[in-house]
């Protein structure tokens, strides 16, 4: 089964609406029953017990008191925050524009020994040249039509990935070959970022491994992004959302799946056969 990048989250919101079911069985009301009584329309009633429609603090109260229960409004109404809290939107994190997001990850990033990154469509953050970065984040705000601040952000990406040289620190860093050769940028940008490649994946502190395109029946199928800080998080990004997995068993799977990628990689000459081929593609 592949993996669900959302899966923590959504089995936490799922958590929430399974308690909530119960409440309502054991009182022994209706869907349509309980919805009369919290004052909303009954396919309310079903999209929370569905997760698909996460309550309100205010719909737990409601739903609490429509199944006498009372009592139990305070730990629901934590529980679904916790929820919540997991499923962090886009949309949220960046409305004033990248440079905040950037900074955010810096704590993070120092606390941080081992990264552990793969990356089937970009390369990674870490190893960002200034003009990648700025094709990257000017078409993702001009995606998410958010506020223009490519500048300072770019500044604040290139300032967060000096921890590269800062002692403490390593990184073990996996993308599929595609990566070096999708143009985020113009082609001046993007032999400079190729030629980047071929340095930073010469530092001791850091393991680039390259998975060819044309491995033969790979053993992992391409995984969604993510990013492993030692062994205490696993931070996933999707189009809609940064999803943060934190339970120790999906930590364990995420760490499985970068083991099984890691070993389909090339590394050393091989790798660098591999970008200057992508360098050769731009002319």
């Amino acid at each position: 089964m592949p993996i669900s990048p959302s899966s923590s989250a959504q089995a936490a919101r799922e958590a929430v609406a399974q308690r909530l079911k119960e409440l309502r069985a054991d009182a022994g009301i209706t869907g349509p029953e309980l919805a009369a009584r919290c004052g909303w329309s009954h396919p309310k009633t079903y999209r929370i017990e569905g997760a698909r429609t996460p309550p309100s603090a205010d719909d737990i109260r409601r739903w609490c008191e429509a199944c006498g229960a009372p009592g139990q409004v305070g730990d629901i109404i934590a529980q679904s925050r916790t929820a919540e809290s997991m499923y962090m939107e886009w949309r949220r994190k960046v409305r004033t524009g990248l440079k905040q997001l950037q900074h955010s990850y810096v704590p993070l990033f120092k606390a941080t020994k081992l990264f552990r990154v793969y990356s089937p469509t970009m390369v990674p953050g870490l190893l960002q040249t200034e003009g990648y970065a700025r094709g990257l984040m000017t078409s993702i705000s001009r995606f998410r039509d958010i506020p223009d601040d490519v500048a300072d952000a770019v500044d604040a990406r290139l300032e967060r990935s000096r921890i590269i040289h800062e002692p403490g620190h390593r990184f073990a860093m996996v993308i599929e070959e595609p990566v070096l050769h999708y143009q985020l940028g113009d082609p001046d940008a993007m032999a400079a970022q190729l030629g980047y490649l071929l340095t930073a994946g010469a530092l001791p502190q850091v393991s680039l491994g390259i998975i060819p395109s044309a491995t033969a029946e790979r053993p992992m199928w391409p995984q969604e992004l993510f990013h492993v800080y030692d062994e205490t998080l696993v931070s996933v990004e999707l189009l809609a959302a940064r999803v943060q997995v934190t339970q120790p068993s999906e930590i364990a799977l995420y760490l499985k799946a970068f083991e099984q990628l890691r070993g389909m990689a090339v590394y050393g000459a091989d790798a660098r056969a591999l970008i200057v081929r992508a360098i050769e593609a731009l002319h």
